[in-house]
């Protein structure tokens, strides 16, 4: 009989290692920060990154588990975990916070409204990650604040509110806390979730006062600029410069038009970041954003006009701009949904960015050359606009 208990020692004293390691490992309590943090879904990457799972306050608590190339594993909940890029997290407290949660117990609720907005403020006490999400039909937003159990016992509403026909809370895990608010009307026009100390806050933009697009504040955004050239075709011909042609018409129709409150991102040739302009728009407060960018490919016989968006609410203007700009005979390249640009991320305002034509196609590149052209680009984004107004006003 051969003897096996070496070996068996070995491969004990190995396992010991291993579980050892694991456990030298140990998670730890980070503190978001910087301008515009947010959080993903998985730790894959594509061209735009990974999925964003969406923004989040400063000084949220985030447990991490693992450090993954540039981005941390965080906890979120028993059964949900995430991913933020490590420039977004500091450290910020000992695991005796407690990395279960268990112990974090929703408070009160105070819906009322204050100047444009219907404000949702719920009692907590830390600043736990979220999510938030749209539904169209009915029209309401669901945030789902991580590590929380419902301790509510009342909500208070008041008449003042003129968006949120009701709110009311699911528990929807033992530590996933689901936050329901019904809207009025047909269009979610944006909202904005944040911290006040500890207590958090979602406020909920009025629609319109004055219906119409000249009563609309519209932002664009001409992609690219400076540095950033975007893309270039075979011929030389840069993005960023036509980009900004292209807006500068949109600016002049919608003048034009009536339409009296227009901002634009960029009106010269330079590099603005993209968070930059995130972080200007949330100043301006616009009632929708317009991107303008054009597409390219490697395949040179691709071509076409395409509409993005990333959350639901933005759906139709992009479905609206894109069946007009189809009329200029241009090949439907698509429309896109959950799109990952940094543009189409903000839930403060519906927004659409339109990919006017292909830069690497001969025949789209050509359109792009022609002053007629961004004139029809304008008049069709402008048409789109109003037809989704219609709809949804």
């Amino acid at each position: 009989m051969k003897t096996y208990i070496l070996p068996i020692f070995y491969a004990v004293l190995i396992a010991i290692s291993l579980i050892g390691h694991v456990y030298a490992q140990k998670a730890w309590v980070g503190r978001t920060t910087g301008g515009l943090p947010y959080i993903e879904y998985s730790g894959g990457m594509v061209r735009l990154g990974a999925d964003k799972m969406g923004f989040i306050d400063t000084d949220v608590r985030v447990v991490v588990l693992d450090s993954v190339e540039n981005r941390y594993k965080i906890r979120l909940s028993k059964n949900w975990e995430a991913y933020i890029p490590k420039h977004f997290v500091i450290r910020g407290g000992q695991l005796s916070d407690s990395v279960t949660s268990a112990d974090v117990l929703s408070g009160t609720w105070h819906l009322s409204a204050k100047d444009n907005y219907d404000v949702l403020t719920i009692s907590l006490p830390d600043r736990l990650p979220y999510r938030s999400y749209q539904v169209v039909e009915p029209n309401k937003i669901i945030v789902d604040v991580f590590g929380a159990t419902s301790n509510t016992t009342w909500i208070t509403q008041l008449k003042k509110a003129r968006i949120v026909k009701s709110v009311y809370r699911e528990q929807l895990e033992k530590d996933v806390y689901r936050i329901h608010i019904d809207l009025e009307g047909k269009q979610n026009w944006g909202y904005s979730i944040n911290y006040d100390n500890t207590s958090l806050r979602i406020s909920v933009k009025h629609a319109p006062a004055k219906k119409g697009i000249k009563n609309l504040f519209i932002a664009i955004d001409p992609g690219h600029g400076g540095n950033a050239k975007g893309a270039v075709s075979p011929n030389g011909t840069e993005e960023k410069i036509y980009n900004l042609k292209f807006a500068k018409e949109l600016q002049t129709l919608l003048h034009k038009k009536g339409v009296k409150n227009v901002y634009l991102t960029r009106t010269e040739d330079i590099d603005i970041a993209t968070t930059d302009r995130v972080l200007k728009l949330r100043e301006v407060k616009p009632d929708l954003l317009i991107s303008l960018h054009l597409n390219a490919s490697s395949r040179t016989e691709v071509k076409g006009v395409s509409t993005y968006y990333h959350h639901n609410g933005s759906r139709g203007v992009s479905k609206y701009i894109l069946d007009e700009m189809l009329d200029l005979g241009l090949n439907e390249f698509g429309l896109i949904g959950n799109f990952n640009f940094l543009l189409n991320s903000p839930t403060e305002y519906p927004n659409s960015l339109v990919e006017i034509a292909f830069l690497s196609n001969p025949e789209d590149e050509q359109r792009i050359l022609n002053e007629k052209f961004h004139k029809q680009t304008a008049d069709k984004i402008y048409k789109g606009i109003v037809k989704w107004l219609k709809e949804v006003q």
